[in-house]
């Protein structure tokens, strides 16, 4: 069984009460609390060290540590007696110096466990993730079919499938399998394991099917490593890879969320629809930097085998750009057409010609009202 630890990690944080998306821009703050500045002196030296001995570009971990080295000296830390505060000042600081929007150090409530970067998976690591996982339904917020039979998923988070979130993905894209057209919804989807990436792309191509998804670029102990990433041949129940599909985007979009549509755009195989995406590629693990901070800090680049690079900082660029809060309606009017001009049966066109009629009066407002709502 395969795990991607980088995930797991990230999933114990958020069940500790870190914010829900650790390496993910925005999201709530968690509880507060007062610092003392033995702890800021503390947590400067020890994420010098993180990013000296872990971060895939070496150059620029050292330039981003001198540059918190220098605001240290000039006191601009002295005056943060917040815990938030001061994690949010770092981040801030390291991605300046870093323009990585992975980088990021956090405060947690719970005591963060000393073996959270360990690249060993402990049972109860591994319940506890799991656990925390099923509370969201492994990230697999809504399934629908839409007028015209339309699949409609709606996906806040790729989750480790060794987790459990396997069995929930075989559920949900079997419930889907006789769609004529996939919309997956992306817009508020944080990222996560690339394994699940990797699952989800493996249904919209036939079996005999091998293709190369994307790379990751690894900093390991004996140097940089290439680790490749392909479709499975086989995936438990139909493959959906003759379905036009349509992935919705949003500046939340991030990291394992835009390798997903970054990945389908480069090959040709789905038509992005919303906002250009956050821009965060580099995948990485938690560091824990004292028993309540931590940090995220990236020890790979996504390669895609197309382009030959990634989407960081730049984000992904949509096929059609839209209002992120429209994109669904946008996307299912085009699902629709194409599927019209495509019909040959008179009843289909009918059919169709109905479903396209009511989505341009009501295109979906529920569905679109709920995603303002939640934004």
């Amino acid at each position: 069984m395969r795990f991607d630890l980088r995930a797991l990690a990230v999933c114990l944080l958020v069940a500790l009460g870190a914010r829900p998306a650790f390496a993910q821009p925005g999201g709530p703050a968690p509880p507060d609390t007062l610092i003392t500045a033995a702890t800021r002196q503390a947590v400067l030296d020890t994420l010098a060290d993180r990013l000296d001995r872990f971060y895939v570009f070496p150059d620029v971990a050292k330039t981003a540590v001198k540059a918190l080295r220098q605001r240290a000296a000039r006191r601009e830390y002295e005056a943060l007696a917040s815990a938030n505060a001061f994690a949010d000042s770092l981040t801030a600081h390291l991605q300046a110096a870093s323009r990585d929007r992975h980088l990021r150090v956090r405060w947690v409530p719970g005591a963060i466990p000393p073996a959270i970067s360990d690249d060993s998976l402990t049972p109860g690591k591994a319940a506890q993730a799991r656990e925390e996982l099923r509370l969201t339904n492994f990230g697999f917020e809504r399934i629908q079919r839409l007028a015209g039979n339309v699949g409609y998923l709606d996906l806040r988070r790729f989750a480790p499938p060794g987790l459990g979130a396997g069995e929930t993905a075989a559920a949900a894209m079997n419930t889907l399998g006789g769609c004529d057209a996939l919309i997956v919804d992306l817009r508020r989807s944080g990222g996560g394991d690339p394994l699940m990436a990797d699952l989800l792309i493996s249904y919209l191509y036939e079996p005999w099917e091998r293709i190369h998804v994307n790379d990751f670029v690894n900093r390991t102990e004996r140097g940089l490593e290439t680790e490749q990433y392909w479709t499975s041949p086989w995936v438990p129940g139909p493959h959906l890879a003759h379905r036009d599909v349509y992935v919705l985007t949003g500046p939340f979009t991030f990291s394992c969320a835009e390798e997903f549509a970054y990945d389908l755009q480069c090959l040709k195989r789905g038509t992005l629809v919303g906002e250009t995406t956050g821009g965060g590629a580099n995948p990485g693990s938690v560091r824990p930097l004292d028993h309540h901070f931590a940090v995220f800090v990236p020890t790979g680049r996504a390669q895609n085998p197309v382009t030959r690079t990634n989407w960081e900082g730049a984000g992904v660029k949509p096929d059609v750009a839209v209002p992120a809060d429209s994109a669904l309606a946008v996307a299912h009017g085009m699902a629709l057409e194409k599927l019209l001009a495509k019909a040959q049966d008179g009843d289909d066109r009918d059919r169709l010609g109905r479903a396209l009629e009511q989505a341009r009066k009501a295109p979906l407002e529920a569905l679109e009202e709920r995603f303002r709502r939640r934004r």
